[in-house]
């Protein structure tokens, strides 16, 4: 009960901010970039919160549960990507533009412009709907442990509901403006629940030596476990989508200024490291007290609402959640502020004046909450679910942002057509599960995951590279190129 109490505390919180902060959103600035006004503390939280999401707290989780130690080389991702966010940041602000897509059709024309918007909304749903089912089951499992359901009682549908609900209203109230004070806040106690998860687990279980004991054998080792091919198939997709993400050029778009947004992504590399290591290792010690879990994704609520004391389970549940909404506002936000800045804004109502734009934002942050809720119902796990949405994502969108900034030679064919064949090549992989014809091919270990990125990124750069030298460039307006 304690939980569902700390639970109802920080929604309430939430909406307070979200109509208070409402009364100051006027235009389309202040509900996509909050004003351009974001301070290094908020900007360092509200990326934080936006970047640990369900894939860290679910999918993660899941996967440490699973492999143990090896795990823990999921933290390259984030590493890597943002020392290059911290280049990337700079350059992108340096454009001036409220969206990627508007870079990308300044460079690579309205064909660009159009295609990323869809690959952008198309992941974003994906993974806005997992964010609602994961807050659904916990919510299914805070009435169970309170008492107020009984065992058996089927209530995913009405939760996932009430979920898509209130982060659709939340969201809407004032964009951005309410979303990084909020997200900031959700920053300080996603850190605090886990660490303070993750002491307890450790004194439960015995020590760090009781838990390695408790893992399979290739599960000791950090380098144990995992084929190139395997890792590959783990980082990549995560990694694409941090340098891509819009998400996170948004919140350096919304910095007051460029040294604001170099230093917030410097900071948030040991902000991730903690946290994000933080859910492995806490997955990684759950198995050592929960061994024969029936879905290893949910050892994290498991944990907080089974073994553990009220009180850090409580925390360690209402972190969750901050977790799950922190992650389904962002996406929704990114996805509203895309669609109404390069379809309806750009091909639909090209004269609209600030309060019908703000009107439109906030009611496609309820029709896409609306189709990630359908998804919802359709779909299931964690890990396998949000390697995919990232795939889409960073193959589509990645290597032509990538060249929009660095490459004077990339063309409108060339970015047009990695797009479409990147995209393509990542569903008929997947769809057709031609991972195993493959690694049949080359003789590979048994088990051996190849995933769609693989193939999907290097068909996305082969066709760029060769597409763009066999076709005349565009005259590119992009300040900082000669």
């Amino acid at each position: 009960m304690l939980a569902l109490i700390f639970v109802a505390v920080y929604l309430s919180v939430l909406i307070a901010v979200g109509v208070m902060k409402s009364r100051k959103v006027k235009d389309e600035a202040g509900f996509v970039l909050a004003g351009r006004s974001l301070t290094v503390p908020i900007l360092v939280g509200t990326l934080l919160a936006t970047w640990t999401g369900t894939g860290s707290i679910y999918g993660n989780a899941e996967e440490a549960y699973t492999r143990g130690l090896p795990a823990l080389l999921l933290l390259l991702s984030p590493i890597v990507g943002l020392l290059m966010m911290v280049v990337l940041s700079t350059r992108v602000r340096a454009q001036g533009r409220f969206t990627l897509q508007d870079l990308l059709e300044e460079r690579f024309g309205v064909g660009a412009r159009v295609l990323g918007t869809l690959t952008l909304v198309s992941a974003y749903v994906v993974i806005v709907s997992y964010q609602l089912r994961a807050g659904a089951g916990l919510l299914e499992r805070l009435s169970l442990s309170a008492g107020l359901t009984e065992s058996g009682a089927d209530l995913h549908l009405p939760l996932l509901i009430v979920v898509a609900l209130f982060i659709a209203t939340y969201t809407a109230l004032a964009g951005l403006m309410s979303v990084a004070v909020t997200d900031c806040l959700n920053g300080i106690l996603m850190t605090g629940g886990v660490l303070a998860g993750l002491a307890w687990v450790l004194v439960e279980a015995g020590g760090w030596d009781a838990i390695i004991e408790a893992l399979p054998e290739s599960g000791r080792t950090v380098g144990g476990h995992y084929t190139a091919f395997d890792l590959a198939s783990v980082l990549l997709p995560s990694f694409l989508l941090l340098i891509g993400d819009a998400n996170l050029h948004q919140r350096f778009l919304s910095a007051n200024s460029d040294r604001a947004a170099r230093r917030a992504a410097l900071w948030l590399i040991p902000a991730v490291l903690v946290v994000d290591g933080a859910i492995l290792l806490l997955a990684i010690g759950g198995r050592a007290l929960l061994p024969d879990l029936p879905e290893a994704g949910m050892v994290v609520p498991e944990l907080a609402l089974g073994p553990m004391p009220a009180v850090l389970g409580a925390l360690l549940a209402a972190t969750i959640l901050a977790v799950i909404i922190s992650t389904a506002d962002s996406f929704l936000l990114s996805s509203s502020a895309s669609l109404l800045r390069d379809v309806y804004q750009r091909f639909a109502r090209r004269d609209a004046g600030d309060a019908e734009l703000l009107k439109a934002a906030r009611v496609l942050v309820f029709v896409l909450c609306g189709l990630a809720l359908a998804l919802a119902t359709a779909s299931e796990g964690f890990f396998g679910v949000a390697l995919f949405a990232y795939t889409l994502y960073g193959v589509g969108i990645t290597p032509v942002l990538l060249a929009a900034l660095f490459w004077r030679r990339a063309t409108p064919a060339g970015a047009v057509a990695s797009m479409v064949t990147a995209v393509t090549t990542a569903i008929v992989w997947r769809n057709n599960d031609l991972s195993e014809v493959l690694a049949r091919a080359l003789e590979l270990p048994e088990g051996t995951r190849v995933d769609a990125v693989i193939p999907s990124i290097v068909v996305a750069s082969v066709v760029l590279i060769g597409v763009s030298l066999c076709t005349r460039p565009r005259a590119s307006g992009l300040r900082g190129e000669a």
